[in-house]
């Protein structure tokens, strides 16, 4: 398989990429990781006339603290989340899903930006983004603006960037932990084989008092819809009262009510709805055990 012909440019700067990619209009296209535009090239789902390659644009690669948020250039790989010390003391969840992405090539190559703005509703960084209240930086000719990611995800592999904006910056605010609770979170995904896409998936993110009792909560589903989804029924559930496996069961039984996964060959909607509650309950339950053992 061969792409079609396009030109070819590797700009330095933001700038430059984003004068480039006004100029080409539609049928310009930026490449970062490449893990989503490349196959559809080769398919010929894609046609571009032009091709920004964005890895030679200074600093999009650094992961930096700074004024109680984690900031992420848009070139990190997923491998440098994974392994990153800030990431993980900061945003262990975001660690944790990491280690479901694909396959140890992709997550060499793929980045937190591209990944951000393809908008799968079937891939782990969307809806860890979704949950941990994140922003991005576009960038255009025509300024810097930032996008909740509640906004950006519109639908399937659809934004609400405008045609000439480049992702430089994913930003995650600091988890704010009450003085004398303890957090827990988890991830947890269901696919054939590991590094397949997910049939069905789900995030928790679970705050503890000492009495037991749940303070907060954050559910998130994946491959539930037509975007990355969030279940703010569920999080009142949790939130409700002290924590017990009945209320993670009932948690997962209201984030599942009136979700519409998409089928095909592998499971239909019914099947991926059982495999998303279930991926619920043990994350909801698996972020509560760990928000304990710290309380311990």
């Amino acid at each position: 398989m061969k792409p079609p012909l396009f030109d070819y440019e590797a700009p330095s700067t933001v700038e430059d990429a984003a004068r480039l990619l006004a100029e080409g209009g539609e049928d310009a296209k930026l490449l970062a990781g490449g893990q989503s535009l490349i196959p559809l090239l080769n398919l010929r789902f894609a046609a571009p006339s032009l091709l920004i390659d964005l890895n030679g644009v200074d600093g999009l690669g650094q992961i930096r603290a700074e004024d109680g948020q984690l900031r992420l250039g848009a070139l990190v790989r997923h491998s440098t989340v994974a392994g990153d010390p800030l990431v993980a003391d900061r945003h262990p969840l975001l660690s944790e899903a990491m280690g479901y992405v694909a396959h140890p090539q992709i997550r060499n190559r793929g980045t937190i930006g591209g990944t951000t703005a393809h908008a799968d509703p079937a891939a782990e960084v969307p809806v860890v983004l979704l949950m941990s209240d994140a922003r991005v930086v576009a960038r255009s000719t025509r300024g810097r603006r930032e996008i909740g990611v509640d906004d950006l995800f519109v639908s399937i592999f659809t934004t609400s960037l405008e045609p000439d904006e480049i992702i430089s910056e994913v930003i995650i605010p600091d988890r704010a932990v009450e003085p004398g609770t303890a957090v827990g979170s988890s991830f947890q995904e269901f696919a054939r084989r590991h590094g397949d896409y997910a049939i069905g998936g789900a995030a928790a993110i679970v705050h503890l008092g000492p009495d037991g009792v749940c303070r907060s909560a954050r559910v998130g589903l994946l491959g539930a819809g037509m975007r990355p989804e969030e279940s703010r029924a569920a999080a009142a559930v949790l939130e409700s009262g002290t924590f017990s496996e009945r209320a993670a069961r009932e948690a997962a039984a209201v984030a599942t009510t009136d979700i519409s996964p998409l089928g095909n060959v592998h499971g239909d909607p019914d099947y991926r709805r059982e495999v998303i509650r279930e991926m619920t309950f043990r994350a909801v339950m698996t972020a509560a055990d760990k928000a304990k053992a710290r309380i311990a």
